[in-house]
């Protein structure tokens, strides 16, 4: 079976078209790879771990789409959210903190390389 990751590290916050644009053909992917019964799962890193907060906004463009597929979120990076602020934002939407990638100096990150060794192809938006 075909296993996904994909990756959303672009910025809610750049204010631009294109994070919004990369935003919705991750959440598009992951519901392309949903409705075909692929093993597929969403991450939110970098500065995308500001996206969670915005996400439940029943306003935000990418409401509708996201909600189709939260069940796929894996979660956010903890050290990512502690880094861009975006920590009490991913708890009170009831997204798990990644922690599995011990990097020293963080709370801890997402393991890639966990996933490339479970067989997952990583797709980075």
């Amino acid at each position: 079976m075909q296993k996904t990751a994909i990756v959303v590290m672009s910025d809610p916050q750049a204010g631009s078209e294109e994070a919004l644009g990369r935003l919705f053909n991750a959440l598009g992917a992951a519901y392309d790879f949903k409705q075909r019964g692929a093993d597929v799962q969403i991450q939110f890193q970098g500065a995308g771990a500001r996206w969670a907060s915005a996400l439940v906004d029943k306003e935000h463009p990418a409401y509708t789409l996201f909600m189709a597929v939260k069940d796929k979120v894996a979660g956010v990076s903890c050290g990512c959210a502690d880094v861009f602020g975006a920590r009490e934002g991913a708890e009170e939407c009831g997204l798990d903190l990644l922690t599995d990638n011990a990097v020293p100096g963080t709370s801890g990150l997402p393991s890639l390389a966990r996933l490339t060794a479970e067989g997952y192809t990583v797709l980075t938006f």
